[in-house]
């Protein structure tokens, strides 16, 4: 045999009053801890992922093209193999 005890369901509604207060709050503390962080980033001036990216690759480009003039410039300075000639003789001998 259960009988209500007036004590214990008042104790109950506290207690469920109280954890949807302590949720709420945390909630609010998220939201402000997150508007804050976001408000810290916006303010560093960071480049975006796709910004990154795009220079990213215009480098590797760049690093590519300078290495083809680099071989470039090395062909062009590279000593060219000199031919001797044998001194021409006049015809018959004859000096």
């Amino acid at each position: 045999m259960q009988t209500k005890n007036p004590i214990f369901d008042d104790l109950a509604e506290i207690m469920t009053g109280a954890a949807g207060i302590v949720a709420g709050a945390g909630e609010e503390v998220r939201t402000v801890i997150r508007s804050r962080a976001d408000r810290l980033v916006a303010d560093m001036d960071l480049v975006s992922r796709e910004e990154f990216e795009l220079v990213k690759a215009m480098a590797v480009k760049a690093l590519a093209e300078n290495e083809a003039l680099r071989q470039q410039i090395a062909a062009m300075n590279k000593p060219k193999k000199k031919t001797t000639k044998k001194p021409a003789t006049k015809l018959g001998g004859v000096k």
